[in-house]
């Protein structure tokens, strides 16, 4: 019962459909209350359905619903012949009908005009007399008389938005003379539509919220999966330099025992020498030696004779023999020593070990500071891996003027007369140049920007030069590039743009490690302001490069 009295209600007035009648999108009112509702739109030009908000150009036509009207006038005949239920009674909390004599009905309607309640039955007169017509049935309330005007006694119909309350016709000649004032059908319609787009505002605020969770989520995982590369890579260098290390001082002890065999090899060549020299002498003093025991003995056996002719003669053989070679001194005989070889060894020795000290010092120093592969903190940190960059006067756009030796790049609306070079941005839309240098360490650098914006960006030696859009800085898998405008910042790469929501300073720096894959571009101020870090593997020399339009950049030192 209640599911059909829905469906054959007016959603205005909450009543019984009086003379229904149906709109465009399908949906039926009482004759009376959609009339009431267009006549306010009227000065709109725009008419729409209180229930759906479908709009309408025209003034809906009102074509009288026969198969509505026929199921009220049935509902009604048979709320006649009907009895009431029990539960049609009125019971505690209940709205009483003022009709009823003896025990009362529950009332469900209370009529605004005549102050009084009516249950199902005593109600009828009023959708079937033409005497009540007019009348304006609410739910049944107790409260009738705050629906009534207390300086006029009429019903409240009319809704005062210059003093935000309900009024009668009456009050609208008298104080609210010529405020801003609707019927109170309207202003609840109104209000009903704020109500809806209030709600959908703060859906919209959920979704935004959920959004910006998601996007800081992803963020979350885009650093932890920074963090993770950057793990990798800290292993991947590790295990690189302990092998690199290991290669190394094997080739260094190599080394070491190569010269170690050459000089005990050229340690044992002199030895042998020295001893077959000092063999010769000793062989050739023992035969001499030998020579003059044996004329010893044989001037012994003629010591006796008494021809001293004959002991002179024999005398005079032996003791020339001997006198007529020259016989080797041994007191003239160096002293051969290697001495001062091992001197020069122990001295070659305590050098290898002081260069070794000096260099495992600077070695432990380097190691303990390894960066891991994250970027510094502070400026004075950053401005450690500082670099001096130069612009390249072959590869300037014809709209641009280097100057402060070709440190700063300006946009100018006249062509410049460059030369013609292979390597020069030629196309219409690159206001480009880039750097003479090719990056492919740790470095950092910081530019400094005026006009309405410019391109801070980093690209390979290769970039196209010629072909369109194309070459333009981020518009392809060459280039990296950040936009930096008065408003707004954006990062371009391939051709992909993603937005920055931090605000960018007049001053930016960018901080590359060529083999870490890190590129970071910050908003340097008082403090050093992340505005996009990139993580990707770079497989050439990056070259720093600008495009400017409608303003100018310079490469600043780092004092300044």
């Amino acid at each position: 019962m209640a599911e059909a009295m829905d469906l054959i209600s007016c959603s205005i007035c909450l009543d019984l459909l009086k003379d229904p009648v149906a709109i465009p999108c399908g949906h039926s009112y009482c004759m009376n209350c959609i009339k009431a509702c267009f006549n306010e739109e009227d000065h709109k030009g725009i008419y729409s359905c209180p229930q759906c908000r479908q709009t309408f150009t025209r003034r809906p036509v009102l074509n009288r619903n026969t198969i509505l009207a026929e199921l009220v006038e049935n509902l009604k005949k048979r709320r006649l012949q009907a009895a009431p239920p029990v539960h049609y009674y009125a019971g505690p909390g209940d709205v009483e009908c003022d009709s009823c004599t003896g025990r009362k009905n529950k009332a469900i309607k209370s009529c605004l005009v005549c102050q009084t309640s009516f249950c199902e039955t005593h109600l009828q007169p009023h959708y079937e007399s033409p005497a009540f017509k007019k009348h304006t049935l609410v739910d049944a309330s107790t409260k009738l008389q705050e629906k009534i005007c207390s300086h006029h006694n009429k019903l409240l119909e009319v809704y005062c938005r210059t003093d935000q309350q309900c009024i009668c016709y009456l009050c609208m000649l008298d104080e609210h003379k010529g405020h801003d004032t609707v019927s109170a059908a309207v202003e609840r319609t109104e209000k009903q539509k704020l109500q809806t787009f209030q709600k959908r505002i703060q859906e919209r605020e959920k979704e935004i919220q959920a959004l910006r969770q998601a996007v800081d989520s992803m963020k979350r995982e885009k650093e932890i999966q920074a963090l993770r590369q950057a793990v990798d890579s800290l292993k991947r260098s590790a295990q690189a330099a302990v092998e690199d290390s290991d290669r190394i001082f094997t080739e260094l002890i190599r080394f070491i025992k190569r010269r170690r065999s050459e000089v005990k090899e050229l340690i044992r060549a002199q030895e042998k020498t020295e001893v077959s020299r000092a063999e010769g002498v000793l062989e050739q003093l023992e035969q001499e030696v030998s020579e003059l025991r044996r004329g010893d003995v044989e001037l012994k056996k003629f010591s006796d004779t008494e021809d001293h002719i004959h002991f002179l003669q024999i005398f005079q053989s032996l003791c020339v023999s001997p006198g007529s070679k020259v016989s080797p001194s041994i007191t003239n005989f160096p002293q051969v020593s290697f001495e001062h070889v091992k001197k020069s060894v122990s001295k070659l020795k305590d050098q290898l070990q002081d260069v070794c000290k000096k260099e495992m010092e600077d070695i432990y120093r380097k190691v303990t500071t390894v960066k891991n592969d994250y970027p510094p903190e502070t400026r004075e940190d950053f401005l450690t891996y500082s670099c001096q960059l130069t612009l390249d006067p072959n590869t300037t756009s014809q709209s641009l003027c280097l100057s402060e030796g070709n440190r700063k790049v300006t946009w100018s609306d006249k062509v410049q007369s460059y030369p013609d070079h292979p390597d020069r941005f030629t196309s219409y839309f690159c206001l480009q140049v880039l750097c003479r240098e090719g990056l492919s360490g740790v470095c950092y650098w910081e530019v400094e920007w005026s006009g309405d914006g410019v391109d801070v960006a980093v690209s390979y030696k290769g970039i196209n030069r010629k072909a369109g859009c194309e070459c333009v800085f981020g518009n392809n898998d060459q280039s990296w590039r950040l936009t930096c405008s008065t408003s707004r910042c954006y990062f371009y790469h391939n051709n992909i743009k993603t937005d920055i929501h931090v605000p960018c300073s007049s001053r930016v720096g960018v901080y590359l490690d060529h083999r870490a894959g890190t590129l970071s571009f910050y908003s340097v101020s008082d403090t050093m302001t992340l505005l996009h870090r990139v993580q990707t593997t770079f497989t050439q020399p990056l070259y720093p490069g600008f495009n400017v339009y409608n303003g100018s950049v310079k490469m600043l030192t780092p004092l300044q």
